[in-house]
C-alpha cells in the first residue's frame, strides 16, 4: 500500500499542474489595471540587466517554467507569443501578485528592480530557437 503523504504529494502535482495549464489561457490579462498595462521596464537591453535577470530566473522561475524557458510540468512556455505580445506592465503586475489559483505565486517579495531584471532577461530570449541553458539547472 502506498504511503499516505506520497499520495498527497502526487496529488497535490497533479493540481498544480492543472492549474499551471488554465494559467496559460491568458485570463490573468483581465485583472491587470490600465495604469500599470503602460510600464516600461527600465532595464530593457541592458546587459548587466539581462545578466542579472538570469541569475534571478534560474534562482526563482526556473524550476517551473524549465531552464530554458520553455515550460515544465504543465506551467506556461515564457518564450510564447502570449508573453512576447504581453506589455512589460502586464509581466510586471504577474510577477508582483501572482495568480495562485492558475498556479503562479506572487514574487512580490522579491525588489522591484529585481522583477524588472527577470522581465528583462525574458525579453532578451529568442522566440524560435533551440532553448537555452540557464546555469545551474
Amino acid at each position: 500500500m502506498k504511503k499516505p503523504e506520497n499520495v498527497c504529494f502526487v496529488l497535490a502535482l497533479l493540481l498544480a499542474s492543472a492549474a499551471a495549464v488554465l494559467a496559460a489561457d491568458g485570463s490573468w490579462l483581465q485583472r491587470v489595471p490600465a495604469i500599470e498595462r503602460h510600464l516600461v521596464d527600465p532595464y530593457d537591453n541592458q546587459p548587466q540587466a539581462i545578466a542579472a535577470g538570469k541569475f534571478l530566473f534560474s534562482e526563482h522561475c526556473a524550476q517551473c517554467h524549465g531552464s530554458d524557458a520553455h515550460g515544465r510540468h504543465g506551467h506556461p512556455d515564457l518564450r510564447s507569443e502570449r508573453v512576447a505580445r504581453a506589455t512589460d506592465g502586464e509581466l510586471a503586475w504577474l510577477l508582483r501578485n501572482g495568480s495562485l489559483a492558475k498556479g503562479m505565486p506572487s514574487w512580490s517579495t522579491l525588489p522591484e528592480p529585481e522583477r524588472w531584471q527577470i522581465i528583462a532577461f525574458l525579453r532578451s530570449l529568442p522566440r524560435d530557437a533551440e532553448p537555452v541553458r540557464v546555469a545551474g539547472h
